[in-house]
């Protein structure tokens, strides 16, 4: 009997060892402060909630997945006039502006009239309209002078549409054959007068600048793409764009154009986004921050937004290990989709995270660490 009591301490005593030099090496001076690591280190990892718990938290669960994203690139920008909304309008004649209607920064019609101009040129051009026209009427019917009459009224006609005269407005000659004082400049197009250098009162040569207007319905974001997305940046992809005027709301355009030319300085490619105006809210001149859809996917482990929460500063899911069992993991994020996060590091696809009742399960989780500290002093 002494024999087998011998034997029982002897191969005892390796484990009594080895578990004094644990206890020696992990144990706490008390006049010494703890450590961040060491309160990690001591801090549970995992809680187990009774049924009841779990009801009155009301924990809902889903598992991580993986899901196919489309690529987006980010690039800056400003937004600038659309080169193929803006008119320069310039004196088709020579003479002497009597009347200014517009100034730089009224929107007009299209249509509208925007000044008039004195110009004996328009005077001679219509009296040779209307005698063309008189002597189309005369010889119609006569097969040797209807042709060339018709063909000189023709070029009257022509004459005058090269001075923005409207088909209407020449008509009305055949009708009331007197000459108009002043010839009529109006608007091509709708949109806003963003340049206006004249004054009634003028004197105007062939060629001179008179104003210049914008249709602001659409406007064009010239954004600076880095060159190492240059290979992801496609015409055609559809971008989403922020400002600073408006934070939290997006507007969405389309690439229309990528340079072709990488600007040394910046290493920078132009890209061209074609952004509807609803509104007229956005102006030529802000700066934008935009995401352009790049070619391509992308495969990402994403997890409902939800289930992430953060704790002292880090994020942090809980993944169910048992049936009333959570461990409390650190994770690495990423971008945020569509109301799921891309997780990076931290968990795998089909681990199942607790997407509702996270609180609960932080809360016993600090108070299981506060237990473990009394009991530890």
């Amino acid at each position: 009997m002494k024999t087998l009591t011998r034997l029982i301490v002897l191969a005892g005593l390796p484990a009594l060892v080895l578990l004094y030099g644990c206890r020696e090496k992990g144990a706490v001076d008390p006049g010494r402060p703890v450590n961040n690591q060491e309160q990690e280190a001591s801090a549970p990892s995992s809680v187990t909630l009774t049924a009841e718990a779990v009801a009155v938290a009301d924990i809902q669960t889903e598992p991580a997945v993986i899901r196919v994203f489309a690529r987006w690139i980010s690039a800056a920008g400003e937004l600038e006039l659309n080169a193929r909304r803006v008119v320069h309008l310039t004196a088709r004649t020579p003479g002497r502006l009597e009347r200014v209607l517009v100034v730089r920064g009224d929107r007009v019609r299209e249509g509208q009239l925007l000044a008039e101009i004195y110009s004996p040129d328009y005077l001679t051009l219509q009296a040779e309209y209307i005698q063309a026209a008189a002597r189309a009427r005369r010889n119609a019917g006569d097969p040797a002078e209807e042709a060339t009459a018709r063909s000189f009224l023709t070029g009257a006609r022509a004459r005058l549409r090269l001075l923005g005269e409207s088909p209407a407005e020449i008509e009305s000659l055949d009708t009331s054959p007197v000459p108009r004082p002043l010839l009529a400049v109006r608007a091509p197009i709708a949109g806003t007068v963003f340049e206006s250098g004249v004054l009634a009162g003028d004197r105007v040569e062939l060629g001179t600048s008179l104003f210049r207007l914008a249709d602001l319905s659409t406007l064009w974001a010239r954004l600076h793409i880095q060159e190492k997305d240059l290979s992801a940046a496609k015409a055609g992809a559809d971008v989403v764009l922020g400002t600073q005027a408006y934070p939290g709301e997006d507007f969405r355009g389309r690439l229309v154009l990528v340079g072709d030319v990488v600007d040394t300085g910046t290493r920078t490619i132009e890209g061209r986004v074609e952004v509807p105006n609803i509104g007229g809210r956005l102006r030529p001149g802000m700066f934008v921050e935009a995401s352009a859809a790049a070619a391509g996917e992308r495969r990402v482990l994403v997890v409902p937004d939800a289930s992430v929460q953060d704790d002292d500063g880090k994020p942090i899911v809980f993944v169910k290990t048992g049936e009333r069992t959570f461990e409390r993991r650190e994770v690495q994020v990423g971008e945020r989709l569509d109301g799921r996060v891309e997780v990076l590091q931290g968990l795998s696809e089909g681990d199942i995270v607790v997407t509702s009742g996270s609180f609960l399960l932080k809360s016993e989780m600090h108070k299981k660490g506060m237990e473990g500290e009394h009991g530890n002093d």
